[in-house]
């Protein structure tokens, strides 16, 4: 078992994570295993995924940090702890996620949009709080949350991609969270153009 405080370190350490939407498990395994050969080293899979547990099993045993995306409720969240996740990820905040997650030492990334919804999560324990969706705000927006909030740390996702990614890193964002363009580019050009992408973003990383 990875200690928690190690996996926020990996996930702040790595500025990137992928969140992986499949129309079903053998492309949403494809997809994270271009994405990992490039260099990739957090993957979020989500559970609009069909059958996402199998992949979860497929990559046991990984070099990656996996964790699970789109995570509604605490009964999904436990599945994803019984398959392996590391940690967890919500559109939204949960106590009830919140509680099974400092129950069982994983970390929880839950969706917050406003001033009011962080207090909450943070209060609640979580260190670091998805900005989703994030195409809905400007980057200044983490630094006017850091006026009145100084330790709350931010990823956003939703509308994040290569030219607008180091906008978001300089303006305080802790890491920031891309899939669209793994996905278009997997349909597109197959597995090895998506592990070129992840080297194009590695390499444009502030």
């Amino acid at each position: 078992m990875i200690p928690k405080m190690e996996i926020y370190q990996r996930l702040l350490g790595s500025k990137i994570v992928a969140v992986i939407r499949g129309k079903d498990a053998e492309e949403a395994f494809e997809i994270t295993e271009a994405a990992i050969a490039g260099g990739l080293e957090a993957i979020e899979l989500t559970y609009t995924t069909p059958n996402v547990a199998r992949v979860f099993e497929k990559l046991a045993g990984s070099k990656a940090l996996i964790g699970a995306g789109t995570v509604l409720d605490a009964e999904t969240a436990r599945h994803a702890l019984l398959h392996g996740a590391k940690f967890i990820v919500s559109p939204h905040f949960d106590p009830a996620i919140a509680t099974l997650c400092n129950r069982y030492s994983t970390p929880y990334l839950p969706g917050c949009m406003t001033i009011k919804e962080m207090v909450q999560a943070t209060e609640w324990g979580c260190d670091i709080l998805k900005l989703f969706p994030a195409n809905g705000f400007e980057p200044s927006f983490i630094g006017s949350v850091n006026g009145p909030l100084p330790n709350v740390r931010i990823m956003p996702t939703g509308g994040i991609n290569i030219n607008n990614m180091n906008a978001w890193l300089d303006a305080g964002a802790v890491a920031v969270g891309i899939g669209s363009d793994l996905t278009k580019t997997y349909r597109a050009s197959g597995e090895e153009a998506v592990s070129q992408l992840v080297k194009d973003y590695l390499s444009k990383l502030s």
